[in-house]
């Protein structure tokens, strides 16, 4: 019986491909392995966002060969679609599986750790050898394929992560037809295409059967949600379908763009204390100049617009982005706008990012790429200004009564103290000990550095043996 381990990296999505994964070798008799070294099989779902991922990638398939050079390696995900050749010249992996091919590892796996396992994999089809590997006797071997004619979605809730098992994430859309200048994340994954909102409620039905509370819907353009169906379904129909379909406690939407964020989607999530009042909506730049540099759909007014509507509707939602620090033949006058835009805005967290060239893009042939310093230096000064409005934003809760979701805290941790989230995702601690997977109301007393203090409103009418 095969052991296998999965290492993740990069974002929910690539996340919940290996939920999918691990759940298709369970059901056909693998079992996990603690850890990569006591694996027959290591499975390395990657993310090539940036160059930085791409040298994780390669670091810890070095890694997991030199602890045991018999331990097979598949390579999987974003950075095994776009450059599998490369990947497949590093020594110690056997396989790279590109997206076009994720859902074959459960009977690759089979193939290489079965009674005829030598020359099985070879038969299936689009496996190519390398004749370029570094590996010795046996060439890793590549199976990739035209990412575009995927219509399937890679279905599993992840269970790990953020909130240590107690807030399962749920992929529902896959793939991207817009193509920022930047982005190489369509080229790997594809077109837009959407779980059947039967599927979608099934999965979450079984995430509340079993005990869940709180759970996360993500996508890679989330907003475009069901266009790809037949008949087509609203990313808004599904949210007002699982409402009234389901018993999920707390929804929570992870990244959406800011056209999908919509006056009718605002007014939803204002009218049910079901769902988190919670958005993420890349920004990127606040210059209009870089905005049209990097294929984007909008300009600042167009953002500020939103923000605004959500503001009024929502006044103590958690409002995030993404930004990129160093956009090729970007200006100090650019940085500042974006800073200023920022500064001037109730945002409550910020995710930084440093260009970072991507092959086959379109930014990676545009003049005017940045030197390393200036980027890293406008990537401190947006950090420095999210660590401010974050602060700001703490502060601004003091006193507040939220209810929150409490978490598994850290064995090694005060075990007086438990670590919740707040619906305006804020990360909690409580000076009582609680079990995790419940809700309760808590006023916020006081700001830490990263997280605020609360005092729950009554004791727990639920027995501290409990684990969900």
């Amino acid at each position: 019986m095969a052991k296998f381990y999965i290492e993740q990296f990069g974002c929910r999505a690539t996340q919940a491909d290996g939920a999918a994964i691990e759940r298709q070798l369970r059901e056909q008799g693998s079992v996990a392995a603690a850890d990569a070294a006591s694996a027959d099989v290591v499975v390395l779902n990657t993310c090539t966002v940036t160059a930085a991922a791409d040298t994780q990638a390669r670091d810890a398939i070095r890694k997991i060969h030199a602890a045991n050079p018999s331990t097979r390696i598949i390579v999987t995900g974003c950075y095994a679609q776009r450059a599998p050749e490369e990947l497949a010249a590093l020594a110690g992996v056997s396989f790279v599986v590109g997206n076009s091919h994720k859902p074959q590892i459960p009977k690759l796996l089979h193939s290489i750790t079965g009674p005829q396992a030598d020359g099985a994999a070879l038969s299936i089809v689009g496996v190519e050898q390398n004749p370029r590997s570094s590996q010795g006797n046996l060439p890793a071997r590549i199976l990739t394929g035209d990412i575009f004619h995927l219509t399937d979605v890679l279905v599993a809730p992840v269970l790990g992560g953020e909130g240590n098992h107690t807030r399962p994430t749920l992929k529902i859309q896959d793939g991207c037809n817009s193509r920022c200048s930047f982005c190489v994340i369509p080229f790997v994954r594809g077109r837009s295409r959407s779980l059947p909102p039967k599927t979608v409620l099934c999965e979450l039905r079984r995430l509340t059967d079993s005990g869940f509370r709180e759970i996360v819907l993500s996508g890679i353009n989330l907003g475009t949600y069901g266009r790809d169906l037949c008949p087509q379904v609203g990313f808004l129909d599904l949210l007002e379908r699982i409402l009234g379909e389901t018993s999920v406690e707390r929804l929570r939407i992870s990244s959406i763009e800011p056209l999908d964020v919509t006056q009718d989607l605002i007014k939803l999530f204002a009218s049910s204390n079901r769902i988190a009042p919670h958005f993420h909506m890349p920004l990127q730049s606040a210059s209009d100049r870089m905005l049209a540099a990097m294929h984007r759909w909008y300009r600042a007014e167009h953002y500020a617009r939103r923000v605004a509507l959500i503001h009024e509707h929502l006044p103590d939602a958690a409002i995030g982005a993404d930004v990129i620090a160093g956009f090729p033949g970007e200006t100090e006058a650019d940085h500042t706008a974006t800073l200023d835009f920022i500064e001037s805005r109730p945002f409550t967290y910020l995710h930084v990012f440093s260009y970072s060239s991507r092959p086959g893009t379109k930014a990676a042939a545009l003049a005017g790429q940045l030197p390393g310093h200036v980027i890293k230096h406008r990537a401190r000064e947006l950090r420095a200004l999210a660590d401010s409005k974050s602060t700001a934003f703490r502060q601004s809760q003091v006193g507040r009564t939220l209810r929150v979701l409490t978490l598994r805290g850290d064995p090694a941790g005060d075990t007086r103290c438990t670590p919740a989230l707040s619906e305006n995702y804020l990360n909690v601690q409580l000076a009582v000990s609680f079990p995790p997977n419940h809700f309760l109301e808590a006023t916020i007393t006081h700001v830490g550095n990263s997280h605020v203090f609360a005092t729950p409103l009554e004791p727990p009418t639920f027995s501290l043996s409990s684990d969900s």
